[in-house]
């Protein structure tokens, strides 16, 4: 097999898993994977990149709390950068909405369920079920390069996990709930939390993970020029 089929492979064997076994992770695999994924680039070789792994009693800690704060209804989520437009334009609203309904349907969760649709939401906050959770900061006096170089170190986690025959999920749901993450995770008020990240073991029996996202073909996305 060529070195390019491997890569191949490897890149398109990754897909959010929202589903995992509870089989544990060796610490060294982990070191492994993040020592691999800071190969990233990044402007001047600043590495902008902080990481937090949770595992065993501090992952129990993380969950219960973000996902008792999730629960109550006058707890406020504090969003501290945009993710997301506040109106989202064509072609990004259609697939945006396309993702989400089908993986709702997988699941059998109606339109205008909130009760499920709460739920579902909710289990990003345990990662998942995923014995390792991730959860990524940012020094905010860094400015947007800083965000580019992340998110090919973030690629790079995902990428170097399929290597060790483990699936990911990066989640941005987390971000609104760091007044809950600082304190049991120690992180300082000028780091941002960026995102959470479940590591593991793919449970393939879980109907949510046969949902693989399309990808627009070429001639939508990319110009050639002679």
């Amino acid at each position: 097999m060529s070195h390019a089929t491997i890569v191949n492979e490897t890149i398109n064997s990754r897909h959010s898993i929202r589903a995992y076994l509870p089989k544990k992770i060796p610490r060294e695999t982990i070191e492994n994977i993040l020592a691999v994924a800071a190969r990233a680039p990044s402007g001047t070789n600043m590495q902008p990149w902080k990481v937090y792994v949770a595992t065993g009693n501090t992952l129990k800690k993380l969950t219960n709390a973000v996902m008792s704060a999730h629960n109550d209804p006058d707890f406020t989520r504090e969003n501290t950068y945009k993710y997301y437009p506040e109106k989202f334009p064509e072609p990004y609203l259609s697939r945006r909405r396309a993702i989400g309904w089908e993986l709702y349907g997988l699941l059998d969760i109606k339109k205008g369920d909130k009760l499920k649709m709460h739920s579902q939401l909710g289990r990003n906050y345990s990662f998942f079920d995923a014995p390792v959770g991730l959860m990524f900061t940012l020094d905010n006096q860094l400015e947007i390069g800083s965000w580019l170089d992340y998110g090919m170190f973030l690629q790079n986690i995902m990428i170097a996990a399929r290597g060790h025959g483990l699936d990911t999920c990066p989640q941005a749901a987390f971000a609104p709930y760091h007044r809950v993450i600082r304190p049991i995770l120690n992180i300082p008020e000028q780091d941002l939390v960026i995102c959470g990240m479940a590591l593991g073991y793919a449970d393939q029996e879980a109907i949510e993970n046969t949902l693989i996202s399309e990808r627009a073909p070429l001639d939508e996305f990319v110009s050639f020029l002679d």
